[in-house]
């Protein structure tokens, strides 16, 4: 999307001029009050109107929205990426109204216009090892779709429709008092006929007049590789029919990551975190790994000390738009035995009395600290 009047969007709630535990209904007035101040055709000699106009049906988008405005509360934004946004810069101010026929009462612009139907949102989960190749996903939804019976007329099978004795078949009423008397007059959608000029006399049975009925759709989409949780994929053209033959909407799949039995996500990273015993540690091991890409060997070297992290190159997960894969960042601990055989406990008693802590790197630097402290270099008093 474009950003509207700077290089950094302003924030939303600054925008409508409400604080950020606003109502619904705050945000409503709050709105259409801007819209009120900003509208071209009060500031034709504000060349910025129009654009301050537009800036402020996107905050009402998003914050009359429950679920955008949770997403754009938690991570701002950034967080509204893939969230099913219009453009707002390239839309007219009639198709803005025309949004929006609740807050003024009916379409701003022509009531016949066509108009876009609603996106859908559905939910697909994926493993760490899909993320790292990229799925295709059937998806199974039902959608209000076009009714079999009447092709979306709401009339019964050869029956009329008759035109609407409120407008008189114009689907428009014209409205001169409250938000119309800001400029002179406003034509409204009709509200008995909702726009289209009709009515219908003998209601379609299946649908009940309506034109749309529930319908299950099966669509396929392609996850690509690298794709983080809470993205969305569109799909586009397979929402709701829109009205007065107007395009259908959109599909929006966000994606859900499940966790895996070994590895963490950090961005482009996985991690992994695998105990080896003091011995392996001290003496030096070969230990089995898990990746994305199946089990690995690591060369554990001697005296490696618990948290060091040892970095596989490439085995990580790809980035989303330059696919470069990322590495894996294995982190060893070392396990201590809670228990011992009498064989093992002499063992290490008779390791114990030829141990040198020279050759322990922490052990060495804590002892001369520890040493330094008691002896009157920083210590206590005596």
């Amino acid at each position: 999307m474009r950003t509207v009047m700077s290089t950094t969007k302003r924030d939303y709630y600054d925008v409508l001029g409400v604080g950020r535990d606003a109502g619904a209904d705050e945000i409503k007035r709050a709105y259409r009050q801007s819209a009120l101040k900003f509208h071209p055709d009060r500031n034709r000699e504000d060349p910025e109107a129009e654009e301050k106009f537009k800036e402020a049906a996107e905050a009402y988008e998003v914050l009359s929205d429950p679920e955008r405005r949770q997403r754009y509360n938690q991570f701002g934004h950034q967080g509204l990426s893939g969230a099913g946004m219009h453009d707002f810069s390239h839309m007219g101010i009639d198709d803005i109204f025309s949004m929006f026929t609740d807050i003024f009462g009916g379409g701003g612009g022509s009531a016949r216009s066509r108009r876009r139907g609603a996106d859908l949102q559905i939910k697909t989960e994926l493993t760490l090892a899909e993320v790292a190749t990229g799925v295709e996903r059937t998806l199974e939804f039902e959608r209000l779709d076009y009714c079999d019976v009447c092709s979306g007329s709401g009339a019964a099978p050869g029956s009329e429709r008759r035109g609407c004795p409120t407008c008189g078949g114009y689907g428009q009423v014209e409205q001169a008092s409250g938000f119309g008397m800001l400029f002179g007059r406003m034509v409204t959608t009709c509200p008995t006929c909702k726009g289209q000029g009709s009515l219908v006399v003998t209601p379609c049975r299946r649908c009940k007049g309506r034109g749309r009925c529930p319908k299950e759709r099966v669509v396929n989409v392609k996850i690509p590789a690298g794709i983080h949780h809470g993205q969305a994929i569109r799909v586009r053209g397979e929402g709701e029919p829109g009205s007065q033959g107007g395009p259908r909407g959109d599909v929006h799949c966000y994606v859900s990551i499940g966790p895996h039995p070994f590895l963490e996500r950090h961005n482009n990273d996985v991690v992994c975190r695998v105990p080896i015993s003091f011995t392996q540690a001290a003496l030096g091991a070969k230990v089995e790994v898990p990746t994305l890409d199946g089990r690995v060997d690591l060369t554990i070297p001697q005296g490696t000390q618990s948290g060091k992290v040892f970095r596989l190159a490439g085995l990580g997960l790809p980035d989303l738009r330059a696919g470069r894969r990322g590495d894996e960042l294995v982190q060893v601990s070392v396990e201590v035995p809670t228990r011992l055989t009498k064989d093992q406990e002499a063992l290490l008693r008779n390791f114990a009395d030829t141990e040198d802590r020279s050759v322990l790197p922490e052990s060495e630097s804590f002892f001369e600290k520890l040493k330094n402290y008691f002896t009157g270099n920083g210590g206590p008093a005596e």
